[in-house]
């Protein structure tokens, strides 16, 4: 059922607590690197700040261990980052529910935003802490989940907080809903052919979606690493290839589930060593020699998962097709990003590689959708739930 989002809630006088993610990278001098996850938030901040709302934006950032004395995970640059792109100032939090959020929180004014600290400086983030996620909801009148990226997630701003928000809308930002819209929607009634590219290296990250796409798509084409898991499943030479043993037996079942709604790469471009200056050969699968390792699908691959995907009018992408970071390697990547964006389907492109490669290719703005969370985006294609959105308010 579609939600509320933060345009059907009348925010001026409020405050609005917002679930971000400013998860963004930094160099060593704490500068943003890389503001896109930023610059997706703006439309649901202006939301707010635009019609006289009082903001609070908290968000993790990197993997500290629970304590505010890793001070390069803090969330000071985004905050300086979001004033820039806003040209207005924005105040900083040196603490999540300390006394500087509390004080700082009570001083905004309408139209004001202020940043918290890092939540995963408070170890009841994690946990899911009942009183931490209650001193958070106290701070505001509204909840607002944007942070598309820890949708799957059960961390205590995510579900805790919203939770504790009892008799408060809780609503989703405009990015949130769109990922929703086109992941959950588009995949529930997809316009047919329906064709899903999985790439990636590991067949055990993707076990549950390639068993959920088999049962919804009409071709499930499989590229990148896993597939050489797949082709010793069925008794080819994989070489110095990247494989997982332990998932033979199920790569056999899948083959069996998936019949000719399965397609495999036909030929392997193999290399004698992990560089773009290594000798090179193109082999049919399965029959890479020994001293060589598989790091991207042929050209006859390319040109046969190419076939399929013109004729799609639902594609999802998620995973590259070898190693798209190192030419000559890339040219399988390309060439399906260059189908999905000549195809006229509606597609719709997971997060992590897919998306780093669909910008660096240049054809993200000829797709549907570029997801900004690959974690989150794999779950749903598995046809998981998410608590984080389920309890938030129905339209």
């Amino acid at each position: 059922m579609p939600k509320k989002s933060i345009q059907d809630v009348d925010v001026a006088g409020k405050t609005v607590l917002m679930r971000v993610d400013f998860n963004v990278p930094l160099d060593d001098q704490q500068n943003v690197t890389d503001d896109r996850r930023i610059r997706m938030a703006l439309p649901s901040i202006h939301s707010v700040i635009d019609r006289g709302g009082r903001l609070i934006l908290m968000s993790h950032l990197g993997r500290p261990k629970g304590d505010a004395g890793d001070a390069k995970y803090s969330m000071k640059p985004t905050a300086a980052k979001l004033a820039e792109l806003l040209e207005q100032p924005v105040a900083f939090a040196a603490d999540t529910v300390g006394a500087d959020a509390q004080a700082k929180a009570a001083a905004l004014q309408d139209g004001q935003v202020l940043v918290l600290e890092n939540l995963r400086f408070n170890a009841g983030e994690k946990k899911g802490a009942a009183d931490f996620a209650q001193t958070l909801a106290d701070m505001a009148d509204i909840y607002c989940n944007d942070a598309f990226g820890t949708c799957h997630r059960t961390d205590a701003s995510m579900v805790a907080v919203p939770k504790a928000m009892t008799g408060k809308p809780k609503v989703v930002g405009f990015l949130v809903d769109k990922e929703i819209q086109y992941l959950s929607d588009t995949i529930s009634q997809p316009e047919r052919p329906f064709v899903a590219i999985l790439g990636g290296a590991k067949v055990s990250d993707k076990i549950n979606v390639i068993k959920n796409l088999l049962g919804i798509c009409d071709k499930v084409l499989i590229g990148g690493a896993m597939a050489y898991t797949f082709s010793l499943a069925q008794g080819g030479r994989v070489g110095k290839s990247l494989v997982e043993p332990d998932k033979v037996e199920l790569a056999k079942e899948l083959i069996q589930l998936g019949g000719d709604k399965l397609v495999l790469p036909v030929d392997t471009h193999c290399g004698d060593a992990f560089s773009g200056d290594c000798q090179k050969q193109i082999v049919p699968l399965g029959n890479i020699p020994d001293d060589f390792e598989g790091l991207d699908i042929g050209p006859q691959s390319a040109d046969l998962f190419a076939s399929v995907i013109r004729d799609a009018k639902t594609v999802v992408w998620n995973g590259p097709m070898g190693v798209f970071e190192m030419p000559p390697f890339d040219l399988g990547t390309k060439a399906v990003a260059q189908a999905i964006a000549e195809s006229g389907a509606t597609s719709i492109i997971g997060g992590g590689d897919s998306a780093a490669a669909i910008q660096q290719l240049g054809f993200a703005d000829r797709v549907s959708h570029v997801s900004t969370g690959g974690g989150a985006s794999l779950s749903m294609l598995e046809g998981q739930t998410f608590e984080a959105v389920a309890l938030l308010d129905d339209k």
